[in-house]
């Protein structure tokens, strides 16, 4: 089989009239300025925008300095093609030389278990689908044979270098080296495989986009000077194709890979080789990539966490229990530093004043290396929200929101009480959170719908009289509604003793933050 990255066509795009279409890595640069968006899933756009920008950057030697990135535009889709052209004999995807993220000198780790080390099916490239131990994402078809397109092949197996979870893996010789993990050398037995970079924490990554493909490319290139802050010196580094590790012993070639700049974005976090049936493969650990606080991984969003009754820097994750709008205000700091909290490095390339959008996604992971869903957003950001006062005003009715749903679960609760079924009882305690937790996922489902209102907010603040004045904004006033909302289906109110615990709850409890009266506050009764 026949395959190359940089002009056969595998990158799936829509074009700007909308229609769907599909592109080599060359003409992604090419056709760049007719290319609306990528049409993939939210992992898979990481990886590509981390190799885009690769190649970009490399073909560029830069930018040098922010007066150089502005001035690149025109130059990147060039430059891309130049460089394409020279190293294209390193993007193939089978062949007996070099290959794109594989290791060419991967053997078995014995003959007798060639066939085994050897027969990996190739879906387990694809981190949705339902192979092996892997869980089931978006995947019907678990169990039953599978053939994969090259071009599929070679997206599944970009992305799965970027977010291949740890856990047991297979052992193999890279250049007659035991791979990473393998402890019993020369005894074979599994080893054992850290997180890829891309989803370590299960980082929540950010990026600028534009109204074209080549647009959003260059909104998240870095130039030099910024990458030496980031990195406390020379951290720029080399693509990986350009110094691909011999073996794992090879120091020089894997410290580029793991701790430079351009040699993380397209990382190669599992040895990997495709046997020729494109079909199955020889899979092993690869190379460790050391996190945060090691290394900043730039698309991602430093925050500050309390531990044990400590302040810690921490990657910002993501999490299916809490929306990504309601971490906003943290994803758009702008703030260039290795040692400071602060979002994607890249906002330093949005121009003051002005409103940008940005995307936002990532891949979770449980504690064990299990895969859970992925997640993704795009917000219309305004430009007041890289201020100071707008991140806090943001922040503020973020909290508002959650104030909200804090005396939801409390109302529930003494509605229970009134009902003479008291939830705060030791042995309902499992009744108490179902039914907290149902009444909640429809509150932050309902209000969710409404987050352009507290943008507006932002925005435009001069209906934010002051810190207490959110129930009187339009955000104020959507948040209000949708507890109502929240509350009335979570606490039925048919018979006449449900009439009255209803009544009794809702005027002791939520009057005291009705958006028409601020100020009239009762006592509130707690539950």
């Amino acid at each position: 089989m026949k395959m190359n990255l940089t002009t056969d066509q595998w990158i799936p795009v829509i074009w700007l009239n909308g229609q769907p279409g599909v592109v080599s890595l060359a003409e992604a640069f090419q056709r760049g300025e007719n290319i609306q968006d990528l049409a993939v899933r939210p992992h898979e756009r990481i990886a590509l925008m981390r190799l885009l920008n690769c190649v970009a950057q490399a073909a560029l030697d830069g930018p040098k300095d922010r007066a150089e990135w502005k001035a690149c535009y025109t130059r990147i889709a060039p430059a891309a093609a130049d460089y394409l052209r020279r190293w294209h004999y390193a993007f193939e995807l089978f062949g007996d030389k070099q290959r794109f993220l594989q290791v060419s000198s991967l053997k078995p780790a014995s003959k007798d278990d060639e066939d085994e080390d050897g027969g990996n099916s190739v879906s387990k490239l694809d981190l949705a689908l339902a192979t092996g131990n892997n869980s089931t994402l978006f995947d019907n078809a678990g169990g039953s044979a599978r053939s994969f397109t090259s071009a599929r092949l070679a997206l599944m197996l970009l992305t799965f270098q970027c977010f291949s979870p740890c856990g047991t893996i297979g052992v193999a010789l890279w250049n007659e080296k035991p791979t990473l993990g393998w402890n019993s050398y020369p005894k074979v037995t599994s080893g054992m495989s850290d997180h890829a970079p891309c989803i370590a924490g299960n980082m929540l990554h950010a990026i600028l986009r534009g109204s074209r493909l080549i647009e959003t490319i260059h909104l998240n290139l870095l130039d030099k000077e910024t990458i030496a802050l980031l990195t406390g010196g020379n951290g720029w580094g080399k693509p990986v194709w350009e110094q691909m590790p011999k073996a794992p012993t090879d120091s020089k070639a894997v410290s580029n890979a793991t701790s430079t700049y351009l040699g993380r974005l397209v990382p190669i976090a599992r040895a990997l080789r495709l046997n020729d049936d494109a079909a199955t493969m020889l899979k092993a650990n690869g190379l460790k990539y050391p996190p945060y606080d090691q290394w900043r991984e730039p698309a991602c969003t430093i925050v500050v966490r309390q531990r044990r009754g400590q302040s810690e820097r921490a990657v910002l994750g993501a999490s299916l229990d809490r929306a990504l709008w309601r971490e906003l205000h943290a994803l758009t700091v702008r703030r260039v530093s290795r040692d400071t909290n602060g979002g994607p490095v890249a906002l330093q390339n949005v121009p003051d004043n002005e409103p940008f959008d940005i995307w936002v996604g990532a891949l979770v992971a449980a504690g064990n290396g299990k895969l859970e869903d992925v997640v993704e957003a795009v917000f219309g950001v305004p430009a007041n929200m890289l201020t100071d006062s707008g991140q806090r005003n943001y922040e503020n009715g973020v909290g508002h929101a959650q104030e909200l749903a804090n005396r939801l679960s409390r109302a529930i609760l003494l509605y229970h009480k009134e009902l003479g079924d008291d939830l705060n009882r030791r042995e309902s305690r499992d009744q108490a959170i179902k039914v907290k937790n149902k009444a909640a996922a429809q509150y932050w489902t309902d209000i969710e719908r409404d987050v352009q209102r507290l943008l507006d907010v932002v925005a435009d603040p001069t209906s934010l009289t002051d810190d207490n004045g959110w129930p009187q904004t339009v955000w104020g006033k959507a948040c209000w509604n949708a507890v109502l909302r929240a509350f009335d289906a979570a606490c039925p109110h048919n018979t006449p003793r449900q009439l009255r615990a209803f009544a009794l709850t809702r005027q002791s409890f939520f009057y005291s933050i009705k958006p028409d009266n601020p100020k009239d506050k009762p006592k509130e009764t707690e539950a």
